[in-house]
């Protein structure tokens, strides 16, 4: 047989267009180049719905598909907490029965405590889900504790890969009059909206000049309500949700990224935000500690910790070459560590290994790759 290049299925609720931050990234990875064919299949449906079941049922019968087609196809299977881990269970389940190579990918804020909260049965099949992947994801070390301490996977089976995102290029260098801070996630409590807009409203920050631009969904209309209500509306934008080019548009217009995150596993904000150049202000959560230096190539601040917030950017606002030198350090590090050749190197020597295996275990010698 002539051997191909892999097929690789992902499996996310909402695919890359309603999938939030994991779909963006799945999109990035799809997207990008590497030695492995890249598809995409949507668990859920743009939200969840009555005919989100049929759905699930349809990335079932397109994994059993491959089966016949193309035995050596790896489904990457993308799981978060709660809902997510529900559909994820009958799909590892599946894969499983049919004897498919399945990589399963962790996102997600806090999985220990979603994983404690299950049931005594709800634990056990979930500690079997993540046993029986050929191999996890994840995004840090401390979930990667979680996997091989608590769930019981194989360490060797476990690898930490953080998120990536694609090179932009290097950003013009310039010196904003008035700079310019965004924020990109879902507008809410645990991405730390409300300390945010605190912050901007804050006595520091009243007399410098700034503006902002605070995208994603969410309750929208609660958020401008409140940013008026304190006297800030009209230096703020809220234009909801951002696709890809838009975001991309948004950063570039930006001097200053801020996540504020009571939780997160490795925001892809922070990441887009290291890519375009700008500097980041976020909160040493998830994996974030493990990537950022303090002073260097970032500023962290203690989540819920509004005076800290409004110090950092009133500091980044009124101190041009601060902004420049944690610019400088934040493209440096994304080159290093979070960029898609990267990332997308070490994804495809994980592939490779999967397939190895796979083939030292079937009859065929040497995996054909069928197309779509």
């Amino acid at each position: 047989m002539n051997s191909g290049p892999v097929l690789v299925r992902h499996y996310a609720p909402g695919g890359k267009e309603h999938g939030g931050g994991i779909g963006r990234f799945i999109g990035y990875v799809a997207a990008a180049e590497g030695s492995a064919r890249h598809s995409v299949v949507d668990t859920r449906g743009p939200w969840l719905s009555l005919a989100s079941p049929l759905r699930l049922l349809a990335a079932m019968m397109v994994m059993a598909g491959d089966r016949l087609s193309s035995p050596f196809c790896i489904h990457h299977i993308h799981v978060a907490g709660r809902g997510s881990t529900i559909r994820k269970l009958m799909l590892a389940a599946a894969a499983r029965v049919l004897g498919c190579q399945h990589v399963l990918h962790l996102h997600d804020y806090d999985y220990a405590h979603d994983y404690a909260s299950r049931s005594t049965i709800g634990r056990v099949v979930v500690k079997r889900m993540f046993q029986g992947a050929d191999a996890v994801i994840v995004l840090g070390q401390h979930d990667c504790r979680l996997m091989t301490k608590v769930l019981g996977v194989r360490p060797e089976r476990v690898v930490v890969f953080p998120n990536c995102a694609p090179d932009p290029g290097p950003a013009e260098a310039q010196v904003q009059v008035c700079p310019r801070i965004v924020f990109l996630g879902r507008l809410s409590e645990r991405k730390g909206v409300p300390e945010l807009l605190a912050a901007l409203a804050s006595p520091g920050m009243a007399v410098a000049p700034w503006k902002a631009v605070i995208a994603g969904d969410g309750d929208v209309a609660r958020f401008r309500d409140l940013a008026r209500s304190l006297g800030i509306g009209h230096r703020i934008e809220m234009p909801g949700w951002l696709d890809v080019d838009e975001a991309g548009a948004i950063l570039n217009w930006a001097d200053i990224l801020v996540l504020p995150s009571h939780a997160e596993g490795m925001a892809m904000a922070v990441i887009e935000g290291l890519a375009h150049g700008l500097a980041v202000i976020t909160t040493p959560v998830g994996a974030h500690e493990e990537a950022i230096t303090d002073g260097v190539n970032g500023i962290f601040v203690k989540p819920g910790d509004i005076q800290s917030l409004s110090d950092a950017l009133a500091t980044l606002v009124t101190e041009p070459d601060r902004r420049q030198a944690l610019s400088h350090g934040g493209r440096a590090l994304f080159l290093s560590r979070f960029s898609m050749p990267v990332y997308m190197c070490r994804l495809d020597a994980l592939y490779a290994d999967i397939c190895r295996k796979a083939s030292a275990r079937s009859p065929y010698q040497d995996p054909e790759h069928e197309p779509d």
